[in-house]
């Protein structure tokens, strides 16, 4: 029984809207290091946390969690489409020992997943079918949302279930850190925007994918030009997140309203719950130490754009 933690933020953008070379070869870095990491440490299992951009969850039913027995992805700007390696048993194993925990989760037998779950599996271990994974999802754009607290009660539980296992479990985040590009709001749109937001949107035609992708791209050429077009990034608050990682102290962000951290840091940054949940799992295994910390501001990926890795103490891969 062994883990190891990677929390990454991901982008649409890459590739369409992308920073200077120098800054791009920063990052890809950053990734190589990740990825040599978790090949090191080898996983045997992947417990994948991860938020929905309206492309897999809608408001027909909305779940603040919900585990994945059985996932698809739909290969969103230009990330891998098909079906992830998901163990079914062991998801459904999974599931069962979290609500017994106490903790409200929900399951899909066909759960459609997008660039967030994509994009780490395909940058951090070569393609949707490099390992078993179980993906879950953390609501972090669909008020009502969750909270800081029940984020990191939901890893907890999921650290305690990670550790009846014989294997080499890698806990890997995928989201924040500030950021809000133009997601739409069910109370700000007209009937037909509301129609795709409760379930319309599941299955939306080539064209109308397509006219969705260059809205984003879009909107990040403006917000390059000007970035209080769109909720601009908070570096600051961004370093203050990743130290309070790094210092352990999970619970002082239980007392940050969902609406402060959107005024702080913008809409789509609770994305960062999938950073807490996933340290707190690995807190279950005792005090963590962290490793390969990097953060910069991206407004081309309109991202506060960052990277950890974390460990037990005294366990080295």
């Amino acid at each position: 029984m062994s883990v190891y933690l990677q929390c990454l933020s991901h982008t649409p953008l890459v590739g369409y809207v992308d920073p200077a070379p120098e800054v791009l070869a920063e990052v890809e870095d950053m990734i190589s290091e990740a990825r040599a990491r978790i090949a090191r440490f080898d996983p045997e299992l992947i417990v994948l946390l991860g938020p929905d951009h309206y492309n897999g969850f809608f408001y027909d039913v909305m779940p603040a969690f919900c585990i994945g027995v059985a996932a698809h992805s739909i290969g969103d700007f230009g990330t891998p489409a098909g079906p992830l390696d998901v163990p079914k048993a062991l998801a459904e194993n999974c599931a069962g020992a979290l609500l017994d925990a106490g903790i409200d989760i929900a399951v899909s037998y066909r759960m459609q997943v997008d660039h967030a779950f994509a994009q780490p599996l395909e940058s951090l271990l070569g393609g949707l079918q490099g390992c078993p994974v179980i993906p879950v999802f953390i609501n972090s754009v669909a008020v009502p949302l969750p909270g800081f607290k029940r984020a990191r009660l939901l890893g907890e539980a999921l650290g305690q279930w990670a550790r009846t296992l014989n294997k080499r479990v890698l806990f890997l985040a995928s989201g924040g850190l500030s950021h809000q590009p133009p997601v739409p709001e069910l109370a700000h749109v007209d009937a037909t925007m509301a129609d795709r937001l409760m379930g319309s949107g599941r299955n939306l035609s080539a064209d109308e994918r397509d006219a969705r992708q260059k809205r984003v791209i879009q909107a990040a050429h403006h917000f390059i030009e000007d970035q209080n077009c769109l909720h601009p990034l908070n570096p600051t608050w961004d370093q203050q997140f990743l130290d309070t990682l790094e210092q352990g102290c999970l619970s002082n962000l239980d007392a940050l309203g969902n609406d402060e951290l959107s005024a702080l840091a913008g809409k789509s940054t609770h994305e960062v719950k999938t950073w807490v949940c996933a340290f707190a799992a690995l807190s279950s295994f005792g005090p963590y130490e962290c490793e390969g910390r990097y953060y910069r501001p991206i407004p081309e990926w309109i991202a506060g754009f960052a990277g950890l890795g974390a460990h037990p103490v005294n366990s080295h891969f």
